[in-house]
């Protein structure tokens, strides 16, 4: 008998997961609290932006392949397979990952369960959270439950989510049991026919394969911004540093990108959990890097701030300055710890008229900042601009040319927060350009 899959929270991660399992055939339930987010969904309308995910979305909810709920006996008195896909945002009162929606989703799960049930973890969690949420489901489920747990970490680029589901790189499973691994073969075993990477391992290396590869990811990017932060001190080409040493195969080339830093909703959150949770094993020093990691990361921020103001004779006040992008990363409409945000509001702050463009994340920035101004197109941000700002390497913006933007400006400047475009170029057209881990005079602030 084919399986039943349900899907516990239908936020990025989950709404993703059940359209994707659908697409492999299976019959999917997703759940949520959130009655809107649901009733959006069974409509076949997604909340935020995620190319490929709205086609498969409207796919299969009307073949009925896929269907959506907010009751828990729905969902356990008839899907076999349970996958939790809640969100484990960073805690209000510390960097720790706040764990209230996971233990909320198994233990409504373990109460209800009849029969036997798998239920499988995909939210980033720290270290120890399967164990005890095995000792959890033990102390909860009815007797006549037989529910084993296992957890399967996701691997999701935003922009890139449904090609990562359907065909990913590798594919890990923490689990106890051998039942537990065979079922989770079945579920993946399109993916496992084209000899992806399979690792089946114990929880705890389960849990720290997501995190450890955020914080090999967001130390990489800092790695590469703080030699940034040398050649914008003493010259060299930040660019062609990173490609030579990126020639080296112990090294590589991805992620050795200067720019104004990484954001979003997983990076910043995972390395400061994944602090948060070494120290409660009394290990204070193990991930001490990641806090300077982290504060490489922001300090990219105010360098832009600092130099919009050099670039800007040290007046902010009454400037009018345009920022293309102000989501985290291009293809996704995410502005959760955006840099390129942060920046247009502390420019704003100093005095600024900020006007902001962004081919998707107008609308979920706006409701996080609604001061600034958010205009529907390039030419409404950039017209009589003192300076332009390129925070978001969307193609459009990569593929800019001075032509694009010297009629609408009032004065030729540009920073080149991504370091995508043709420097000489624009130079030549007479405009005054600069990008990170380009020399420029000290700045306000420097050391």
């Amino acid at each position: 008998m084919a399986l039943k899959i349900s899907v516990i929270g239908t936020g990025y991660l989950g709404a993703t997961h059940a359209a994707c399992m659908a697409e492999l055939g299976f019959e999917v339930i997703g759940l949520d609290i959130d009655q809107a987010k649901i009733d959006s969904l069974a409509l076949g309308e997604l909340p935020f932006h995620e190319p490929g995910l709205p086609e498969l979305l409207r796919k299969h909810v009307a073949s009925g392949r896929l269907r959506f709920t907010t009751n828990y006996e729905d969902v356990t008195a008839w899907a076999d397979i349970h996958f939790i896909g809640v969100g484990t945002p960073q805690r209000a009162d510390g960097h720790g990952a706040d764990m209230r929606y996971v233990d909320a989703a198994v233990r409504e799960l373990a109460q209800r369960i009849r029969g036997k049930a798998l239920i499988v973890g995909k939210s980033t969690v720290p270290v120890g959270t399967a164990r005890r949420l095995a000792a959890l489901i033990e102390s909860e489920a009815h007797p006549e439950a037989e529910i084993s747990l296992a957890w399967n970490p996701e691997f999701l680029r935003e922009g890139f989510a449904v090609a990562d589901t359907m065909t990913p790189d590798r594919l890990v499973i923490g689990t106890q049991d051998d039942d537990s691994e065979a079922i989770l073969r079945e579920v993946y075993a399109s993916a496992l026919a084209t000899n992806t990477p399979l690792i089946v391992t114990d929880f705890e290396t389960a849990e720290l394969v997501k995190v450890a590869a955020n914080a090999f990811l967001a130390t990489k990017i800092s790695f590469i911004n703080a030699f940034a932060e040398v050649t914008e001190t003493v010259g060299g080409d930040i660019t062609t540093l990173a490609d030579a040493i990126g020639h080296d195969v112990r090294i590589g080339r991805k992620f050795l990108n200067a720019g104004v830093g990484f954001g979003g909703g997983c990076l910043p959150k995972d390395i400061r959990a994944l602090q948060a949770r070494v120290s409660e094993l009394g290990l204070t020093h193990t991930m001490g890097f990641l806090a300077e990691v982290d504060e490489i990361n922001l300090r990219r921020r105010e360098r832009v701030v600092r130099l919009a103001k050099a670039m800007l004779s040290g007046e902010l006040v009454g400037q009018k300055i345009a920022v293309l992008g102000v989501t985290f990363k291009p293809d996704s409409d995410d502005v959760r710890d955006s840099p390129a945000l942060e920046i247009a509001v502390e420019l704003f702050n100093a005095g600024a008229e900020v006007f902001v463009f962004d081919p998707k994340g107008n609308k979920n920035a706006a409701g996080r900042f609604p001061r600034l101004h958010y205009v529907d197109n390039l030419e409404a941000a950039a017209q009589n601009a003192d300076l332009i700002l390129l925070l978001t390497e969307w193609a459009e913006f990569k593929a800019l040319t001075p032509e694009d933007l010297t009629p609408l400006v009032t004065h030729r400047r540009m920073i080149d927060g991504r370091n995508v475009l043709a420097k000489q170029d624009w130079k030549t057209a007479g405009w005054e350009i600069t990008s990170m881990g380009q020399h420029y005079a000290p700045l306000d602030g420097d050391i």
